[in-house]
């Protein structure tokens, strides 16, 4: 089947319990963000603005928990800021384990071999030698590296640590290839780093997953591709949605990239366009998302939001009305179902009830719809039934013929022009575009400026130097 059995009668067996029971509104999953502090500053993500006040706060773990509790969605979706920033996220993965939480560690992989590493040391014995030896082998550990995880003291090995779990998966931030996640998270070598932390996951038994936003400019064909080079490294599912122009993203943009919201997020129209094809993919990759919401991407029926079902609980509290749209935090999960008035939001028969719900058709407010019968039309409960019991879709074993590695890795990332011409005296001379001009992988753009509209502030700080010089 598509899904783990497990996982998968465990959420069926949430929605059976509360359509019997008619609870009228009940969490589905709980994007729990412990803390806003991130190392990177991705294009479009609106966090840091929004809680530029509260970045060193952080929820903790016992309210962490109890707001699991308190929800008691059978999945957690821990997110942030970077959540292994958090200094006790193992063991906010051990209490939600100890919960019987299916949990998604929400991550842009910087931390995750460190991460992985503290597990190893942890459990070393013999038998731990022959994944270290493929670790070695794969250049994903280094010499050093397997000399602390083999003679790790008893302080390493009496860790809380997060081990392999068939209720647990990474879920890794990749929004592009190289070229592209690079310049989206505004900084070079994130793209390589996720995918040896992915092989290195896979290597050791955990299960991995991948989430994507797609932005005006991002290519569809480079997304399928994507999906292609994932595949190949035996991810197991993978979550995407479009980008959406919310308030807190917006100003970000503004402000700190001086761009215009326009020439980034997607519109409607926009987004049935990108995910046309979202349907071929789901047959051909472990697309997470019910039929009905991809029917909805695809722009072949109409949905109505159900931003409850997707609570997100932070530094001040429960958040509403949905994950990206704040107009306030509540002390209590109940509080916030009764006060907030959820029919002032969402679209309805493609009218937009806020102004600000116009162009949102994001996964975490129309996925949890498919799944709950909103907007049921006959044949919905066979397609849903068929997309989750029917086979996996197998590897797609060519996944490595795809040039991924368009970027960094190959001196070609979004700041080589620049750093090839401050480094090079005649290139100065010649001016920065002579150098680097064509990338020796070229593909298309939907948009003038290239993958993405990342933070170009560095490049054209150096480029200022370069005509300086020139000048001079």
């Amino acid at each position: 089947m598509r899904f783990p059995l497990a996982l998968t009668a465990k959420i069926a067996g949430h929605i059976i319990k509360h359509k019997l029971r008619k609870t009228p509104k009940f969490a589905m999953v709980l994007q729990l963000e412990p803390l806003h502090t991130c190392n990177l500053t991705c294009t479009g993500c609106g966090r840091i603005r929004e809680y530029s006040t509260s970045l060193k706060d952080m929820v903790p773990l016992e309210k962490c928990l109890q707001a699991a509790m308190d929800c008691d969605a059978p999945m957690v979706s821990i997110c942030g800021g970077e959540p292994l920033i958090y200094p006790k996220i193992e063991e906010l993965f051990a209490g939600l384990l100890e919960q019987k939480r299916i949990i998604y560690i929400c991550t842009n992989g910087m931390f995750m071999r460190k991460k992985m590493r503290d597990y190893m040391a942890a459990d070393y014995s013999p038998g731990m030698e022959t994944k270290l030896q493929a670790l070695l082998k794969a250049e994903l550990v280094t010499e050093k590296e397997a000399e602390v995880i083999r003679k790790s003291d008893a302080a390493a090995r009496s860790k809380v640590v997060i081990r392999p779990s068939q209720w647990m998966y990474w879920n890794v931030h990749v929004d592009g290839l190289e070229f592209t996640h690079d310049l989206i998270v505004e900084r070079e070598g994130v793209f390589k780093e996720c995918v040896e932390a992915i092989k290195m996951a896979k290597i050791l038994g955990y299960q991995t997953a991948t989430n994507t936003t797609v932005y005006k400019e991002t290519d569809a064909q480079e997304i399928e591709d994507m999906f292609k080079f994932l595949s190949s490294l035996d991810v197991d599912a993978h979550t995407i949605s479009p980008g959406y122009e919310y308030d807190a993203a917006k100003k970000d943009m503004v402000k700190r990239l001086g761009k215009q919201p326009e020439d980034f997020f997607l519109t409607r129209k926009m987004t049935r366009q990108k995910f046309a094809r979202i349907q071929e993919w789901s047959k051909a990759f472990t697309i997470i998302g019910t039929p009905m919401y991809q029917e909805f991407l695809a722009g072949k029926r109409e949905m109505t939001c159900t931003p409850w079902a997707i609570p997100t609980f932070n530094v001040k509290g429960w958040k509403a009305p949905c994950y990206l749209m704040t107009d306030g935090h509540y002390d209590g999960y109940q509080e916030m179902l009764s006060k907030v008035q959820w029919e002032k939001y969402g679209v309805v028969d493609g009218v937009a009830r806020d102004p600000r719900c116009e162009h949102c058709m994001v996964h975490c407010g129309y996925d949890p719809s498919g799944a709950l019968g909103t907007n049921y039309q006959r044949g919905d409960n066979w397609k849903n039934f068929k997309y989750n019991f029917w086979p996996k879709p197998p590897r797609y074993e060519r996944g490595h013929e795809v040039k991924a590695f368009n970027g960094f890795s190959i001196g070609k990332g979004h700041l080589a022009e620049a750093k090839a011409a401050i480094n090079n005296p005649r290139a100065a001379m010649n001016g920065a575009q002579s150098v680097f001009q064509h990338r020796e992988e070229p593909h298309e753009h939907n948009g003038s400026e290239g993958c993405g509209s990342g933070d170009k502030s560095k490049r054209d700080a150096l480029l200022a130097k370069i005509t300086a010089r020139k000048d001079a």
